[in-house]
């Protein structure tokens, strides 16, 4: 299995910046992907940004498109999520999330989360 550790949350005025991280152990060659998460109070998580492994594909929520960057370092087992231009409606706990393979098929893993509050 893999263990996922976040870091760099925080607060942040409108308009700031941001950057995350997300390092991975365990089971880190089983991985496919590796992505961003985020639930503000009272609204369901929902998808940041993601990025395969191999290719380094790159997926986004539509909201976040132009502001966030997701990026890796595959010798450092690391995610990161560049966050500029923030605006309020950020603010939510982020989640990062592993994709391993398996026999049995895909398997999610999470790490605790990170506050980030963008004040106004």
């Amino acid at each position: 299995q893999v263990q996922l550790v976040e870091s760099g949350g925080g607060l942040v005025q409108a308009g700031g910046s941001l950057r995350l991280s997300c390092t991975a152990s365990g089971s880190t060659a089983s991985i496919t992907s590796m992505g961003w998460y985020r639930q503000a109070p009272g609204k369901q998580r929902e998808l940041v940004a993601t990025i395969r492994s191999g290719g380094g594909s790159t997926n986004y929520e539509d909201s976040v498109k132009g502001r966030f960057t997701i990026s890796r370092d595959d010798a450092k087992n690391t995610v990161y999520l560049q966050m500029d231009s923030l605006k309020p409606a950020d603010t939510a706990v982020y989640y990062c999330n592993a994709v391993e393979r398996s026999w049995s098929g895909p398997i999610d893993s999470w790490g605790p989360g990170t506050q980030v509050t963008v004040s106004s």
